[in-house]
Formats: structure tokens, sequence, C-alpha cells
């Protein structure tokens, strides 16, 4: 695991974070779905490019608009939204970290 990588995970989700050997034997492929500002979006995007798994960023009001949003995930659902392999949706910023952390990913 990338030292940058580790210690963005260590440092917010000290809970969270524990070592495993990390087995790719299934290539995943993310889509975000984000908004300019949101530091939870950042901070998922950022851990998704250290961890070299493949992704897509959309945006707010460039990809997709707000009623889109809530259509797809359900009205007071917060940024970003994080969808796994075209279909599961994982959550949120803290959600998939967790869901990465399971899957032996990061």
């Amino acid at each position: 695991m990338p030292d940058k990588l580790r210690g963005i995970i260590q440092d917010t989700w000290p809970n969270l974070f524990y070592l495993k050997p990390i087995d790719r034997k299934k290539e995943m492929k993310f889509t975000v779905y984000s908004k300019n500002g949101c530091p939870y979006c950042t901070k998922v995007e950022q851990v998704l490019k250290l961890a070299q798994l493949q992704h897509v960023v959309y945006k707010l009001d460039e990809d997709f608009t707000r009623e889109e949003f809530y259509s797809e995930f359900g009205e007071g659902n917060t940024f970003p939204q994080v969808v796994v392999d075209g279909g599961k949706c994982i959550g949120g910023c803290n959600d998939t970290v967790r869901y990465l952390r399971e899957q032996n990913l990061v």
C-alpha cells in the first residue's frame, strides 16, 4: 500500500486501519457521483486513485443534475455516492473505505 494512501486511511479512519495482504483477484470498476467543494468527495477520489482502482468520477451540474442524483440514490442522500461494477451502491466516503478494506483492496 502506498505510504500516502496509508496515511489518508490511518488519519481519517483509525478504527478501520489494519493491514491485510492485498489480493486483487477481481478487478472492480467504481463510479463516484461527486460535487465540487465536497471534502468527502475529494477523499474518496484520492483513495481510489492511490489504490490504483479503476474509477470514473461524475460531477454535479456537469454530468448530472441534483434531481437525477435524488432519483437514483433517494431524496436526502449526501455526496459522494459510490457505485461498484455498474450497479451495487456502496454509499458515501466512509462506507466506501470500509468496503475497500473488507475486499482487501486497500
